[in-house]
């Protein structure tokens, strides 16, 4: 320490290790002690354990940075996903007019698949940030494991085995069943990235209890009943130094090209949008564990289905009012909704909705309007149609989520709305359940 040897006080932070072994950190103050002639003769050093403090400083710049992610997607959430709509939409409707044998429909097959991948990248941004629409469920988490077994397997291909030990007695948990097969996908491409050749991926479930004393050393922990899924592999594992940077947003350690590092910071959004939390250990050449703590459903509640993937329900004559200021998606709903049976009214702002209604002699039984657009925005279009409209029913689009929405005022939640992109089989079966639930007021 140079700033002691020249008979300066040092200030700062020592890592210290308790009786029992365990760490803490100090916040120190170390000054010399002279004596009558100004000679050093000691030091003393005053010290105040901060681990606690430490923690919680922790914990605040990693929601600090979340929220700066979170502003990130949600600025480019919007424009983005408006374009997206565009290019999924013109090629979803391009392959419907060709023959299965027509040899363009391959390279419409890898702008549809660049499209799809450009998408899962602003939701893995806004599920790290936890502002992904999810519709959670109450499910067997062994179960929803079980059902992608198969594509995991061949996610890992076979140099890589895969072991499954589901508990007994798991207890249920809440979340949408979508978000488990992202958690799962995530957590084996990066296990089957980290071994080299053969290798295998243990996963098994259990029920645990996280008291305090397991908090303490935990910061991210909540005392309670959870149910844990754990995921182990034997590659590569990797040093402290990048264990403590696994869940950053954009941190990857492999080639430029081969991720995008946001795989496990969309698990932790995810856990973290649930309610949970997340351990991972590891140690270079003997692999690393995840274990993901997932709260019990506080009641025996009933398991909710997960329904089928029944054909697109078609339209019966129903006349749709689509207001939509962009061009390229107001001509796709179009398109769309044609093609399913709607008789469909296109306005590209609110004031040619209103125009547009009442010159329409007919019924009108749903408004498919855009949230944000110049003059008023979709609620407000529907508050105007529905006082002299009462029996519309209104479904709201918008490349942002409904969680932002509902955050500036523009839409309160439980609202009927679909976020962009969506293709055709989507605004299909959304259209079809609003249609036939009840009215839903955007009041």
């Amino acid at each position: 320490m140079g700033v002691l040897t020249a008979g300066e006080v040092w200030r700062g932070r020592m890592i210290n290790r308790r009786k029992d072994g365990t760490f803490y950190e100090d916040d120190a103050s170390i000054a010399p002690v002279r004596d009558a002639a100004g000679k050093i003769v000691n030091y003393v050093a005053a010290m105040r354990d901060v681990t606690h403090e430490a923690r919680l400083e922790k914990q605040l710049r990693q929601a600090q940075k979340m929220e700066a992610v979170g502003r990130l997607a949600g600025g480019v959430a919007h424009d983005f996903n408006n374009l997206l709509m565009g290019i999924m939409g013109y090629v979803e409707l391009c392959r419907n007019e060709l023959p299965l044998t027509h040899p363009i429909r391959h390279y419409l097959d890898k702008v549809a698949d660049a499209a799809k991948r450009s998408v899962n990248i602003t939701r893995q941004l806004l599920a790290f940030a936890r502002k992904q629409d999810i519709a959670p469920k109450v499910m067997d988490l062994n179960t929803a494991v079980s059902d992608m077994l198969n594509p995991l397997r061949q996610l890992i291909g076979e140099g890589i085995s895969l072991t499954w030990r589901p508990g007994d007695g798991v207890k249920r948990v809440r979340l949408d069943p979508s978000q488990v097969d992202q958690i799962l996908a995530n957590l084996f491409a990066n296990a089957r990235d980290a071994i080299a050749g053969v290798g295998k991926i243990d996963m098994e479930t259990g029920n645990s209890i996280v008291d305090a004393e397991y908090c303490a050393g935990h910061p991210d922990a909540i005392p309670g009943a959870y149910v844990l899924l754990t995921v182990s592999d034997d590659g590569c594992g990797m040093d402290q130094e990048t264990l403590a940077q696994i869940f950053e947003p954009f941190f990857t350690t492999k080639d430029i090209g081969k991720g995008t590092g946001l795989g496990l910071a969309t698990v932790y959004g995810i856990v973290k949008q649930n309610n949970g939390f997340i351990d991972a250990s590891s140690e270079p050449g003997k692999g690393t564990t995840f274990k993901i703590y997932l709260p019990q459903v506080a009641t025996e509640a009933a398991v909710e289905p997960i329904a089928s993937r029944a054909e697109t329900p078609k339209g019966r004559g129903e006349t749709i009012l689509v207001a939509e200021d962009n061009d390229s998606v107001r001509e796709i709903c179009s398109h769309f909704l044609d093609g399913l049976g709607y008789r469909v009214l296109l306005a590209e702002t609110p004031e040619a909705a209103l125009q547009i209604a009442g010159r329409h002699s007919g019924d009108i039984d749903l408004l498919l309007s855009d949230v944000v657009m110049p003059g008023m925005d979709g609620r407000q279009l529907a508050e105007r149609l529905g006082s002299d409209r009462p029996c519309l029913k209104v479904l709201f689009m918008s490349g942002h989520t409904a969680d932002v929405m509902a955050k500036r005022g523009l839409l309160p939640q439980g609202i009927n709305f679909i976020a962009k992109p969506f293709s055709c089989d989507e605004i299909g079966r959304k259209v079809r359940e609003v249609l036939e639930g009840a009215n839903a007021s955007p009041e």
